[in-house]
């Protein structure tokens, strides 16, 4: 079974479910490894604007990483990695950079969920695509994505055409886009996130895209799988597609990291 690296609790606000419900069902489905990867806190705002609906709160960081320190001792036969998921907010590279450094990650995957202090996936904000230029759109979320590629604090780029997940879709030609932020990829040696959220949203695809991906693949852009489950059941969500998916982009073996180091297993 492929590795699930994209868990999420609620401890980030926004899921439901605790790590011993995720670990049941990861068992019951008979993955040998995941990886929890909730919401670094909003380390870009105030600590009174935070929303706690979106990320955890910072008091509940050091809690976390020790909940998957007991875990990791506590549960034989799965392998259990800490990770962490964290916004590229252009401008708060060094408060993210310091963040980071302080805890012993696993990995961090690096989102992009804003532009220009929209949350474009929120669905409570979905009507702001109607008054924006869809075209417009893609492209500054890419030209983000690429930043975020080579900021050097990511290990894995998550979801990296999240911008569809509404089912907007651009008129526009996206393949020049897709190869800049292969290469972007590349360049900052960074990983992709192949993740079947997109599955269960209006853009009713994996993310990314799959000439996105074989694009990454020619790139030699390595790769990791995330399900991005907010609810304990949907771990592996879609697992037979992820594997079809990176089997058509001509992958054949998938990473996992141990204390940011990446480790190749066959897919």
């Amino acid at each position: 079974m492929l590795p699930d690296l994209h868990l999420h609790t609620s401890r980030c606000g926004h899921a439901t479910g605790d790590m011993e419900e995720y670990i049941a069902v990861a068992r019951y489905r008979g993955l040998k490894s995941i990886g929890f990867a909730d919401h670094v806190p909003m380390y870009w705002l105030p600590p009174g604007e935070r929303d706690p609906a979106l990320a955890m709160a910072e008091e509940e960081l050091p809690r976390y990483i020790e909940s998957v320190r007991r875990l990791q001792r506590a549960n034989t036969g799965l392998t259990i990695y800490l990770g962490i998921e964290a916004d590229y907010i252009p401008g708060c590279e060094d408060q993210l950079r310091t963040l980071l450094c302080r805890y012993p990650f696993d990995y961090v995957l690096g989102s992009v969920h804003y532009l220009g202090g929209w949350g474009f996936d929120n669905p409570d904000l979905v009507q702001e695509y109607t008054r924006r230029d869809v075209d417009e759109l893609y492209r500054q979320y890419f030209q983000m994505v690429q930043q975020a590629a080579r900021a050097g604090l990511f290990d894995v780029i998550a979801h990296p055409d999240l911008i569809k997940k509404f089912g907007y879709r651009a008129r526009m030609d996206l393949r020049e886009l897709y190869e800049e932020t292969a290469r972007a990829c590349a360049e900052g040696d960074v990983c992709i996130e192949v993740n079947t959220a997109g599955l269960r949203v209006p853009a009713g695809e994996i993310y990314p895209s799959l000439d996105f991906l074989k694009l990454c693949r020619r790139y030699q852009v390595p790769v990791t799988v995330g399900s991005d489950a907010h609810q304990p059941h949907l771990v592996a969500y879609g697992w037979d597609r992820a594997r079809d998916w990176l089997l058509a982009a001509g992958y054949r073996e998938l990473v996992v990291f141990r204390e940011r180091r990446r480790e190749v297993i066959p897919l």
